[in-house]
């Protein structure tokens, strides 16, 4: 979670520091020392249960996971087990070409986090526990997906949700998102699933995908031979494309799982409940199919801009500073930014690995440039010219045209001249035209739009070129 301290102490809760650097008595399990639960914690948890349906239960209890490992100086972590904090909840999931279909949430639990081994720094294994005490929220959902590609998708909507609601970076690799799949199978007509495998070390949505495809075959593969399926633990190996034991399964009794004497109930009223509730931003598939609904945006384009916040953000702040210069029908100009953003703006934050929050040109001064584009003083050619210097200059837009003398040409009989020169000039392709190769229309309008440096506008060559040619066939 994103708490700016732990869940039990008040060490910071960051990635990347120094090892054991972020550690205090509490987070270390030192004696006499007493956990305070972080009040962020239980509002980002019931973030994510609102958002999925869950219902809050108004009294939760913390409880001790009973395991010993060596980086888990306490010898517990603390977590919820019988009396969680979110129940009952549900994801919809959309695959490729529309399908639907709805994956239970059994509970969401808080919980913190253990330390850290790093085996591959000398002979010995080192411990760093600055993981220790890190606040958790465990999503469990109910055996309803069919498919590593529901799976998958599952997994992007979590991410989108938990990203969203600003309670996780949704980082994978640094662990920020992690995925432990349960995996069983069952022979057709059956309804009793059968022993389960949970599989582990899967860093990304992909690798996902891929750990499950190999332990449904595997299971497939043992079954259909005579085999019986072992309840164990994998780590799955993204190098060798496989997954090998790590140990057997443990269940929940193994953990001896009880009410953490050192933490009270949590209590949750419905004033504290709706505060949360009325907080909640809208999340992105509502968001997408608004953008539908009321922008007219295709859906491939409202999945691109709302795929991240910061993205749908940038979006909308562009089209409302636009709106501004052009009052009007918001639709129409949706379109126009739209592009721009999923064009020329993701491909500037892609190349140099940058977020949209950091992003050198601000939503209005782009709305500023393709407001010079609507009313006729750029053309699209020219305004990718000025997108890149507005990269590196704090400028406007409109003095980057003027300064650089980059003002769309709109003058009928300037653009007149130009175009006899080029018919003049290319008398056998005119000929070709007028035998009926119209596709020498376009290569018409590239020489004349070279001619005028770019600067001429579209579509007074087009027209200008049309009647002239016409007037030559006549």
């Amino acid at each position: 979670m994103l708490t700016a301290t732990k869940a039990f102490c008040g060490c910071p809760n960051r990635f990347g520091d120094a090892p054991n650097s972020n550690v205090c008595p509490v987070c270390l399990g030192l004696p006499g020392t007493l956990p305070v639960l972080n009040r962020n914690l239980v509002e980002y948890i019931m973030r994510m249960g609102l958002a999925t349906g869950c219902r809050i239960t108004p009294r939760s209890i913390l409880a001790r996971k009973n395991y010993f490992y060596p980086d888990l100086p306490k010898g517990y972590q603390i977590s919820q087990y019988e009396e969680p904090i979110c129940v009952d909840g549900n994801l919809e999931i959309e695959l490729e070409g529309g399908a639907k279909t709805t994956v239970r949430i059994k509970r969401i639990h808080m919980e913190e986090d253990a330390g850290k081994l790093i085996h591959d720094q000398g002979p010995q294994t080192l411990v760093d526990l600055n993981r220790c005490g890190t606040p958790l929220i465990e999503i469990v959902t109910e055996p309803d997906l069919r498919s590593p590609r529901e799976a998958y998708h599952a997994l992007i909507l979590i991410r989108q949700m938990v990203t969203y609601l600003g309670i996780c970076d949704g980082n994978m690799e640094e662990g920020s998102l992690r995925c432990d799949a349960n995996v069983s199978i069952r022979l057709r007509g059956e309804t009793a699933l059968g022993t389960k495998t949970e599989v582990k070390n899967m860093n990304s949505f992909r690798n996902v995908e891929r750990a499950l495809e190999f332990e449904i075959q595997r299971q497939t593969d043992l079954v259909s031979s005579g085999g019986r399926v072992v309840q164990e633990t994998l780590l799955w190996d993204a190098d060798a494309g496989c997954a090998y034991p790590m140990r057997s399964k443990e269940e929940a009794h193994d953990y001896r799982y009880f009410p953490d004497p050192d933490l009270v109930p949590v209590l949750v009223d419905q004033a504290w409940e709706r505060s949360v509730r009325d907080a909640l931003p809208e999340l992105p598939v509502p968001r997408r199919d608004r953008y539908e609904r009321a922008f007219g945006l295709p859906r491939y384009d409202a999945d691109v801009l709302t795929a991240e916040r910061p993205v749908a953000d940038y979006f909308e702040q562009t089209l409302t500073a636009l709106q501004t210069l052009r009052p009007g029908d918001g639709a129409a100009l949706a379109k126009p930014v739209s592009n721009w953003v999923m064009t020329d703006v993701l491909r500037v934050v892609a190349e140099e690995k940058v977020d949209v929050a950091s992003f050198p040109i601000a939503p209005v001064r782009l709305a500023a440039m393709i407001g010079l584009i609507l009313d006729g003083t750029i053309s699209g050619k020219i305004a990718k010219d000025v997108f890149e210097a507005m990269l590196t200059s704090p400028a406007e837009p409109k003095a980057i045209v003027q300064e650089r003398g980059l003002v769309q040409v709109s003058d009928g009989g300037a653009i007149a001249a130009i175009v006899e020169e080029v018919l003049t000039a290319h008398a056998a392709q005119v000929q070709q035209y007028l035998g009926g190769n119209e596709r020498v229309f376009g290569f018409f309008v590239g020489e004349t739009m070279k001619r005028m440096q770019g600067k001429g506008n579209p579509t007074m060559v087009n027209a200008v070129l049309k009647v002239r040619l016409a007037a030559r066939k006549g």
